[in-house]
Formats: structure tokens, sequence, C-alpha cells
């Protein structure tokens, strides 16, 4: 059972994604302002609009991807799985139906699934801003997915 786990570290630079529904893009960019301190002393990474507005708003440096609806959050979810993103803020917007709904809801299994911190509101994500393990390492484990893909090939 020891090695149905492996220890994953998220060192003390995060990986930060920053993403937001329309409706939430403002509350997100004036979180990025009020928070510029913490946030430029990490790596950002955002969809679409997302990111652009928050640079050009903020001046925070933000690498971006496709638009949520054009599969920027898919991508983000990729860079999950391949180990780069190791934190994420997604304001959603809980009152309006998103076309890209599963998309989001694929995203958020990921981040469970990799056990990534996932803010999906403001109260949530500056209470994660003002964690203690913000500026330090964690250790968090992880399926080891490698015994797990070992385990089911052999049982076929």
């Amino acid at each position: 059972m020891k090695d149905e786990y492996v220890t994953f570290t998220i060192g003390k630079q995060k990986h930060i994604a920053l993403i937001a529904h329309d409706n939430e893009k403002p509350k997100l960019i004036e979180w990025c302002r009020k928070n510029y301190d913490v946030l430029k002393e990490h790596q950002l990474y955002g969809t679409g609009t997302t990111a652009r507005l928050i640079a050009d708003k903020t001046g925070l440096t933000i690498k971006g991807y496709n638009s949520g609806p054009l599969g920027g959050d898919q991508q983000i979810g990729a860079k999950i799985v391949e180990g780069v993103i190791d934190f994420v803020v997604f304001f959603s917007d809980p009152l309006t139906a998103q076309p890209h709904d599963p998309d989001v809801k694929a995203l958020m299994r990921i981040a469970q699934v990799y056990d990534i911190p996932m803010a999906i509101n403001k109260a949530t994500a500056d209470f994660m801003i003002r964690s203690e393990f913000m500026n330090a390492e964690y250790d968090h484990e992880v399926m080891n997915f490698k015994k797990n893909v070992e385990q089911r090939a052999e049982s076929m």
C-alpha cells in the first residue's frame, strides 16, 4: 500500500492559474491588484481574455492560453497533469450557464485528482493566498498513476 501514492512538492514559488468567467473578470482583476505584491513573486498563467486583462490592468506578467470556451480550461488541466501548474484561482460564475461547463468540470476534477489547491471564489482565494503554505514548500500525496497503470495492464 505504501507505493500506491507518491509525494509531490509544491515549491516556494507557486505556478498559479488565474481564470474567471466573464461576469467575474472584474472581481479577479481587483483581487490581483490587491494581492499584487504576493502574486508578482510567483509564475502566473491564465486563460485567454482573463490573462490579457490581468496583464493590462495590473502589470503582472502572466502566460496566456486559449480562452476557456476554446480549450483554455483544458490546457490548464493538461499543465496540472504535466506538473507545471500547482495552484488554481478560478472565479466562476454560479448564476450564468456556461457553454463550456463540461470543460470547467473536467478542470475541477483534474485539480482534485492531483490534489491541487483550487479556489472557486474570492473568499477561498483570500484564505489560500494568506496561508502559511503560500511562501513555503508543501508536500502532498498523489495516487501513483504509474503503479495504477501497471496494475490495470496486468489485470487485462
